[in-house]
Protein backbone atom coordinates (compact mmCIF):
# COMPACT_ATOMS: atom_id res chain seq x y z
CA UNK A 1 0.00 0.00 0.00
CA UNK A 2 0.98 3.34 -0.88
CA UNK A 3 2.31 5.32 1.96
CA UNK A 4 0.38 8.98 2.35
CA UNK A 5 -2.75 8.42 0.75
CA UNK A 6 -4.52 8.55 3.89
CA UNK A 7 -5.69 11.77 5.73
CA UNK A 8 -4.17 12.28 8.64
CA UNK A 9 -6.82 14.58 10.22
CA UNK A 10 -9.65 12.89 11.02
CA UNK A 11 -12.45 14.56 13.19
CA UNK A 12 -15.82 14.40 14.20
CA UNK A 13 -18.68 15.73 12.12
CA UNK A 14 -22.61 15.61 11.95
CA UNK A 15 -23.59 14.52 8.73
CA UNK A 16 -27.45 15.56 7.93
CA UNK A 17 -29.85 14.01 5.53
CA UNK A 18 -31.87 16.73 3.74
CA UNK A 19 -35.04 14.08 2.87
CA UNK A 20 -35.59 12.57 6.48
CA UNK A 21 -33.81 15.38 8.45
CA UNK A 22 -32.08 12.75 10.18
CA UNK A 23 -28.46 13.70 11.61
CA UNK A 24 -25.51 10.85 12.54
CA UNK A 25 -22.36 11.67 13.89
CA UNK A 26 -18.66 9.85 12.61
CA UNK A 27 -15.67 10.40 12.29
CA UNK A 28 -14.81 12.22 8.62
CA UNK A 29 -12.27 14.25 7.08
CA UNK A 30 -14.33 15.85 4.24
CA UNK A 31 -14.17 20.02 4.54
CA UNK A 32 -17.37 21.99 5.78
CA UNK A 33 -17.80 25.32 5.96
CA UNK A 34 -21.01 24.79 8.04
CA UNK A 35 -21.30 23.89 11.66
CA UNK A 36 -24.47 22.57 13.54
CA UNK A 37 -25.18 21.83 17.52
CA UNK A 38 -25.55 18.17 17.93
CA UNK A 39 -26.48 16.86 21.75
CA UNK A 40 -24.71 20.20 23.35
CA UNK A 41 -21.68 19.92 21.22
CA UNK A 42 -20.39 22.24 18.07
CA UNK A 43 -19.52 19.69 15.08
CA UNK A 44 -19.02 21.02 11.08
CA UNK A 45 -22.10 19.75 9.17
CA UNK A 46 -22.04 18.01 6.23
CA UNK A 47 -25.59 18.03 4.25
CA UNK A 48 -26.50 14.93 2.18
CA UNK A 49 -29.18 14.31 -0.14
CA UNK A 50 -29.28 10.64 0.70
CA UNK A 51 -28.61 8.01 2.49
CA UNK A 52 -29.32 5.05 4.21
CA UNK A 53 -32.36 6.61 6.36
CA UNK A 54 -33.73 7.84 3.06
CA UNK A 55 -32.52 5.35 0.24
CA UNK A 56 -35.18 2.74 -0.87
CA UNK A 57 -32.93 0.04 -0.92
CA UNK A 58 -32.95 0.22 2.87
CA UNK A 59 -36.28 1.37 3.10
CA UNK A 60 -38.11 -0.58 0.67
CA UNK A 61 -40.20 2.53 -0.88
CA UNK A 62 -39.22 4.69 -3.59
CA UNK A 63 -39.26 7.95 -3.66
CA UNK A 64 -38.38 10.41 -6.05
CA UNK A 65 -35.61 13.20 -5.33
CA UNK A 66 -34.52 15.78 -7.96
CA UNK A 67 -33.74 18.12 -5.67
CA UNK A 68 -31.06 20.18 -8.45
CA UNK A 69 -33.33 19.55 -11.61
CA UNK A 70 -30.44 17.07 -12.56
CA UNK A 71 -33.45 15.14 -14.88
CA UNK A 72 -35.02 18.10 -16.88
CA UNK A 73 -31.32 19.24 -17.29
CA UNK A 74 -30.68 15.79 -18.84
CA UNK A 75 -33.59 15.90 -21.29
CA UNK A 76 -33.10 19.03 -22.47
CA UNK A 77 -29.33 18.07 -23.49
CA UNK A 78 -30.36 14.97 -24.85
CA UNK A 79 -33.07 16.49 -26.86
CA UNK A 80 -30.63 17.90 -29.14
CA UNK A 81 -28.91 14.53 -29.68
CA UNK A 82 -29.25 12.03 -32.81
CA UNK A 83 -30.56 9.74 -30.49
CA UNK A 84 -33.68 11.85 -29.47
CA UNK A 85 -37.20 11.19 -30.76
CA UNK A 86 -38.39 13.31 -33.49
CA UNK A 87 -42.19 14.59 -34.08
CA UNK A 88 -42.53 13.05 -37.43
CA UNK A 89 -45.42 15.49 -38.18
Amino acid sequence: MKKGTHPKEYRMVVFKDLSTNKEFITRSCAPSKETTTFEGEEYPLIKLEISADSHPFFTGKMKFVDTAGRIDKFNKKFANTRFAKKDKG
